[in-house]
């Protein structure tokens, strides 16, 4: 299996395309075929669309499943009895959820990318951390959610771990401004999902008239745009509104699902989304799955290095979205960057803080 270790020494943003292409060409063949010996049900789908792993000569030419699939059957590449955690994707009543099953190998190489990469941003002090949600959602350490293990994750990198939310997801305003007024000289985070963010704390705030010393904070969010963008208020506003309400400057948006935990994307300081070192962006037609390229519009295709557990290395997400550029943004960071434009018409909502109730 794939060796890791090197990866986590480097900066998460650190390898041009040529460099990542050796990387990547390697490790997925390694992945293809551990998945396709242990996972009967990946097995089947290779075997039907015939590929041949000995064919590839390009990143974009390894399978991908449709991410629905972890829906639709438990996919695992390991035994059950190795199995240390499940998570499960969000969704309203009725729907089914993506089961995705983490050995303890697995585990841990997520939280360790997902900890590279939030730290490139937030340094490498442990930061006291502000999450807007309530500790309700982590009561079963063995079987999260998607918020629960955003939660879960990003607490790597917080210390005195304090819930902005009771459990009756109400704002808890003495404990908030307690704790705010006991880090006032240090750099705050706030963490929780976006819809989460804007309907349980900013609006609170606005309705109870309280603006909160938050000028040194850094705010980290994502998920759950749906409800937002049907209000007018996009990633720009909802920026802008933090700024002037509470003196937020610090604001990032990252982009990331359940069925690839740990490799999330986040979004730079010039407002792009970023494949990181453990992870890889395609774009395919909506209707042939044919690569696209850059400036071209389709439903995104997800790579991770991480997934040994579960064939979760390449998935076809039911979002849409647009390749900018590579190694070339100007923030600094190397890789790919990109633009994600919601979901397609149809598809079932799932964002992790919309299908709250």
């Amino acid at each position: 299996m794939i060796d890791l270790l090197n990866l986590f020494e480097m900066s998460p943003f650190s390898l041009s395309k040529d460099e990542k292409t050796n990387v990547y060409l390697n490790a997925l063949r390694e992945l293809t075929i551990w998945h396709y010996e242990n996972c009967p049900e990946y097995r089947k789908i290779l075997d039907f669309t015939q590929f041949h792993v000995s064919k590839v000569t390009d990143i974009s030419e390894f399978p991908f499943i449709p991410v629905r699939l972890f829906k639709e059957y438990d996919l695992l590449s390991i035994n059950k009895s190795d199995i240390v955690k499940t998570m499960t994707s969000s969704g309203t009543t009725g729907q089914k959820v993506s089961k995705i099953f983490l050995d303890k190998t697995t585990s841990t190489n997520q939280t360790k990318a997902l900890v590279k990469i939030i730290s490139s941003f937030t340094g490498k002090k442990r930061l006291p951390m502000l999450v807007i949600d309530s500790s309700s959602v982590l009561k079963d350490r063995n079987l999260f959610s998607a918020r629960g293990a955003g939660i879960l994750g990003f607490s790597m990198i917080g210390h005195d771990l304090t819930y902005a939310l009771d459990d009756q997801m109400k704002i808890d305003i003495d404990r908030i401004i307690f704790f705010v007024n006991k880090h006032k000289n240090e750099t705050i985070l706030l963490f929780g999902f976006t819809f989460m963010i804007w309907q349980y704390f900013y609006e609170e705030l606005q309705r109870l008239n309280i603006r909160l010393p938050l000028e040194n904070s850094l705010m980290i969010h994502g998920g759950g745009w749906k409800k937002l963008i049907s209000n007018s208020v996009d990633n720009q506003t909802f920026k802008h509104l933090f700024l002037e309400a509470h003196g937020i400057s610090n604001i990032h948006d990252y982009y990331g699902m359940v069925e690839q935990t740990g490799s999330i994307f986040m979004e730079c300081e010039i407002g792009h989304l970023h494949a990181s070192i453990f992870s890889d962006i395609l774009i395919r037609d909506l209707l042939s799955f044919k690569n696209l390229g850059f400036g071209e519009k389709g439903l995104i295709q997800l790579v991770s290095l991480l997934p040994v557990s579960y064939p979760g290395h390449s998935i076809l997400t039911e979002d849409i979205g647009e390749i900018l550029g590579e190694d070339d943004c100007k923030c600094g960071r190397k890789g790919k960057y990109f633009k994600v434009y919601g979901r397609i018409k149809n598809a079932e909502i799932r964002g992790c803080s919309d299908t709250y109730n």
